[in-house]
């Protein structure tokens, strides 16, 4: 495994992957060290910036607001089938546009299974890349996310979309 730690205009973020694609990213920290023990437990894994040159210049291209997009390989062995189902769905959601929960449900084939979309969601490890900030509650409500909802309007206001409640 591989990881790194680099600055944004929003702040640090880390990111670590495999031989076949990114496991997980961090949201934006106060420091390096933030990043670092934010990505967990790096003893199997090795420092090596130039790996994750292409993704560290999108990041930083977004959070300086510009449309990119993030096609990268991603490493989800350890999610469950449904959890890729509803990854994969999120990543449909193009930049600046937003969802509803029942929206990704729909996309996973089971469309009663909103709640779940929301569990699911809530254990994304990649962030940004994976948009799961552009799925709100059906009524257009911000709904929830795990970095936070001030973080989950932070990243909507930064695509230009507008939430009312």
């Amino acid at each position: 495994m591989f990881y790194t730690a680099f600055d944004t205009s929003a702040g640090w973020m880390g990111i670590i992957g495999s031989a076949l694609g990114l496991i997980h990213v961090t949201l934006p920290q106060t420091s390096e060290q933030e990043a670092g023990r934010s990505l967990g437990d790096l003893e199997c894994a090795t420092s090596v910036p130039q790996r994750f040159e292409s993704v560290i210049g999108r990041f930083r291209a977004y959070f300086d607001g510009r449309e990119v997009d993030f096609p990268d390989r991603l490493d989800l062995s350890v999610a469950t089938s449904f959890q890729r189902r509803v990854w994969q769905a999120a990543r449909l959601i193009p930049y600046g546009e937003t969802r509803s929960y029942g929206w990704v449900a729909s996309k996973t084939g089971r469309p009663k299974a909103s709640r779940a979309v929301g569990q699911a969601l809530g254990r994304n490890p990649l962030p940004v890349i994976v948009p799961c900030h552009r799925v709100l509650a059906a009524d257009g409500g911000i709904g929830g996310f795990s970095g936070g909802i001030e973080a989950k309007r932070f990243l909507l206001s930064l695509e230009g979309t507008i939430i009312t409640s």
